[in-house]
């Protein structure tokens, strides 16, 4: 043998050893994987009828409909535990015969915080090759969705994503995933459909469980499951349905029966349903119980703590010191509850409904007029007799002269906006109407307000997002383009940015870009109001700035537009700034930002064109930034409450 071929004969043969031992290594490493998870072993489980039920929730909504679910197993003599995933070990799962999970989409179709670890080891173990599909092969599983649909695209993202990776670690699906819509008014509904089909599925036993296959669906591994939908029945006539119980606010989604009976079925993955109430009647005893007053199927009307402060003498709101509104004869409404935003602030904890687009029922404009006048005046009257009320103020009270447009939702959303603010000017009813700028077709379309509002919560795409959290995926443009449609707006028009420490307050110079873009006449800088706590919420009163800290912001961003706004005017109390245009609302040296409102009416019966400069009028000394009243009405007195407790900012 020559030489060179003892040196080829010696080289593969140590190829040959070398291949030996990795694959040696890999196959010891493979073994003590399999071991530690017990993979080659028979999952034993003591109790062969025992279940696990996971709730994975971040507001509590999946949590209570899993604690419903429960009750219902229970009282069928079907032994469950109820299960938050945080204090689970996700290797068991390898173990357990029967799983049902009810799983919750958050922000942008992640899973929520506490079951994060959970969803990581099942998405893990199901891309890992040596796992292979046979790891939960002793396990039959059903999942129940809870998502809004109206996040389209990540809507019950959880649920579909562990139904997939599951069926591709060898469980069963006994029951296709069922996705409940909480924004839809049905939730309860499905959940209580597809609990029923859980229970006889379990009660039956048998094939049907073992095989995995319901009703002729069988669950076949790695291939997503159609969602089940539902159809209203049309000949079911109304019933009320209302629960006994109060609902807790972080709940309230998962507890939105229909105002009727409904009865629920299959439909080709369609949904065949009428025109519905915005407003279903769990939500109305909510919103209701913190002192609102709802009007027909969507609108809804509320005194101000600032209309009550007035009508005792004790001070007006921003509004009074900045443009001159009487507090005490003001009517806060909005004829859309709905919006298109969950705002992180939001002071309604996201209690009211959300849309993209008007999808309900709709109400006369004028009979939401007539019914938000009535309702409000009888909450005036029940300030007869309280400390401070004079008869004049009471009488005066309950004539509104000004509506703010701004209590809760989208009014612009409604489609009849134009014909109720046509109604309220025709009754001499100034208006103040608040949009969240995704919608600037509307905003193009709307007559003219007394003024008009757009909300500015953040200067950068990202930010908006963290904040707004909207349902459009467009919104970065929607809300350009709602700046764009301030701008052709001849009547006053304002930006109204709400800081929120810790977010938006260190934007300065992109907030000062996006003035040339609406260019518009003021600018109000308000400190966000702490609401409490909410599983919706992450703030914390660390992220409520001081009103030296909101004055320290306003005085920067007016330096940075050059002179072509200044600070004008503050309301202390309320850690509220106003900004306003130079050139058009300083006059030899006095800031015009007050409202001649008698003026205003007179220009909008005229049919004619008219400018915000053709109603404006001579702001109080006292209202004018750096004044020693901060704001306060003189004419008003002050009142101070007591505070024993100790701030925690």
């Amino acid at each position: 043998m020559s030489s060179s071929s003892i040196r080829a004969h010696l080289a593969l043969v140590a190829l040959l050893s070398a291949t030996t031992f990795y694959f040696a290594y890999k196959s010891r490493r493979l073994n003590k994987f399999l071991r530690h998870s017990d993979y080659r072993k028979k999952p034993e489980n003591p109790n062969p009828n025992k279940g696990k039920l996971f709730f994975i929730s971040q507001t509590g909504t999946s949590k209570t409909l899993a604690k419903r679910l429960h009750a219902l197993l229970t009282s069928n003599d079907l032994l469950f535990d109820l299960v938050d995933p945080q204090t689970y070990e996700p290797e068991d799962l390898s173990k357990e015969a029967l799983v049902l999970i009810v799983a919750s989409s958050w922000e942008d179709g992640k899973p929520p915080e506490a079951a994060k670890f959970f969803m990581n080891w099942i998405d893990e173990s199901a891309n890992d090759f040596r796992v292979g599909s046979l790891l939960l092969s002793n396990c039959k599983f059903a999942v129940f969705g809870v998502g809004s649909k109206s996040y389209e695209k990540t809507f019950n993202m959880v649920a579909k994503d562990l139904s997939k990776k599951m069926r591709e670690l060898g469980a069963g699906e006994v029951l296709p995933v069922v996705e409940g819509d909480v924004d839809g008014g049905e939730l309860d509904v499905v959940f209580e459909d597809w609990s029923k089909r859980v229970v006889a599925i379990l009660k039956s036993g048998g094939d049907r469980l073992e095989n995995g296959i319901v009703n002729g669906e069988a669950s076949i591994v790695g291939v997503e499951s159609d969602p089940v939908y539902h159809e209203y029945d049309d000949d079911e006539e109304e019933e009320d349905v209302v629960e006994s119980e109060m609902v807790d606010l972080e709940d309230i989604a998962g507890k939105g029966p229909s105002r009727r009976s409904v009865n629920v079925a299959e439909t080709n993955g369609k949904v065949k349903d009428s025109k519905r109430d915005m407003v279903t009647p769990v939500i109305r005893a909510s919103l209701e119980k913190q002192g609102y007053k709802i009007i027909g199927s969507h609108s809804g009307v509320k005194i101000c703590r600032w209309t009550k402060s007035q009508l005792r003498g004790r001070g007006g709101c921003y509004k009074h010191s900045f443009y001159g509104i009487e507090s005490h004869r003001c009517m806060e409404a909005t004829p859309s509850l709905a919006c298109a935003n969950k705002c992180v602030f939001c002071w309604r904890h996201h209690t009211n409904p959300v849309g993209k687009s008007w999808q309900w029922k709709m109400d006369d404009p004028i009979e939401i007029v007539n019914t938000a006048i009535d309702l409000h005046a009888k909450m005036i009257k029940q300030m007869k007799g309280v400390p401070g009320v004079t008869l004049e103020r009471l009488n005066e009270g309950l004539t509104p002269r000004h509506c703010a447009l701004s209590l809760v939702g989208e009014p612009i959303m409604y489609p009849e906006i134009n014909t109720l603010v046509d109604e309220l000017h025709r009754r001499r009813i100034s208006t103040f109407l608040v949009t969240n700028a995704q919608f600037p077709d509307k905003i193009k379309l709307l007559k003219p307000v007394t003024q008009l509002y757009v909300s500015v919560d953040a200067a950068t795409k990202d930010s908006l997002k963290a904040i707004d959290r909207p349902l459009f995926g467009d919104f970065w443009e929607r809300f350009l383009d709602s700046l764009k449609a301030l701008r052709d707006k001849q009547q006053r028009t304002v930006y109204r940015l709400t800081l929120v420490k810790g977010w938006n307050t260190e934007d300065i110079e992109a907030y000062s870009k996006l003035f040339s873009i609406g260019n518009p006449d003021f600018v109000e800088i308000k400190g966000v109001t702490y609401c409490g706590s909410s599983a919706t919420s992450k703030l914390t009163m660390e992220n409520v700035p001081w009103h030296a800290d909101v004055k320290a912001f306003s005085e920067a961003l007016a330096l940075r537009s050059e002179g072509e706004y200044e600070v004008a005017c503050e309301h202390v109390h309320s850690c509220c700034v106003l900004l306003a245009k130079t050139e058009r609302f300083k006059v030899n040296g006095q800031w015009f930002t007050w409202i001649d409102y008698e003026k205003f009416h007179d220009l909008v019966a005229s049919g004619r064109p008219f400018s915000s400069k053709d109603y404006m009028a001579a702001s109080p000394h006292w209202a004018v930034y750096g004044a020693e009243e901060g704001g306060f009405d003189p004419d008003q007195s002050r009142y101070r409450k007591e505070r024993h407790h100790k701030l925690s900012r």
